[in-house]
């Protein structure tokens, strides 16, 4: 299965110099947050396949408008294709509004989720906006990873997380793509990334940045 994965910003790669050929083969979209409604709604459009997304911290137009013809798998899980997945959206929080959480607050999300992966029988890929504590984020507090994060990755241990929230414009050497010590790979999904799922386990084909 062939995965597209984005985040952050609106590709003009894909949206304003659209070529049908650059999505040719796409299966699957998933976003991880930051992107405008319109953005997803001409991905599913002109890929007719399907499109689940987590709400970024400054996604608060989703509550009103949210894209249509994609699934919101914020804080729930979904099987596509027999691929298991479950999302979580949202920041740490840095200042009052929607979609940002404290430390605590996401481990009860992550509680509740725990019981739903469980349900559906494991994990194969987190999708979420922040990252990992530790695997990606950056020192300041609005762009810190969740601790309850690894505590995902090393109960269920899927084979792929991605995430967006840390731009590449940032600092410099912010990494496209980790490895948990759990064995997880993490790839940063700013801009677009391309992955190919097989048998179960992914292989990262492609993984681009803008700068």
């Amino acid at each position: 299965m062939k995965i597209l994965a984005i985040s952050d910003i609106e590709e003009e790669y894909l949206w304003g110099h659209f070529a049908a050929e650059r999505l040719e083969g796409v299966e699957l979209i998933l976003s991880c947050g930051d992107l405008a409604p319109e953005y997803l709604e001409f991905l599913v459009t002109m890929t007719n396949v399907p499109l689940l997304y987590v709400h970024g911290n400054h996604d608060q137009k989703y509550d009103f408008r949210p894209p249509q013809g994609c699934v919101c798998i914020d804080g729930s899980t979904a099987s596509v294709r027999g691929l298991r997945i479950a999302g979580l959206g949202g920041s740490m929080r840095y200042k009052e509004g929607t979609h940002m959480y404290t430390e605590e607050d996401m481990c009860r999300r992550v509680r509740r989720l725990n019981r739903q992966i469980r349900r559906q029988g494991g994990l194969d890929v987190l999708v979420t906006h922040a990252p990992a504590a530790g695997w990606g984020d950056l020192e300041d507090h609005a762009h810190l990873g969740f601790g309850c994060f690894n505590d995902i990755l090393e109960k269920w241990q899927p084979a792929l997380m991605l995430h967006g929230h840390v731009h590449s414009s940032y600092a410099r050497g912010i990494p496209t793509e980790t490895q948990h010590d759990c064995g997880t790979r993490i790839i940063n999904a700013f801009g677009y990334a391309e992955v190919t799922w097989t048998r179960g386990k992914e292989e990262k084909r492609e993984a681009k940045e803008r700068k």
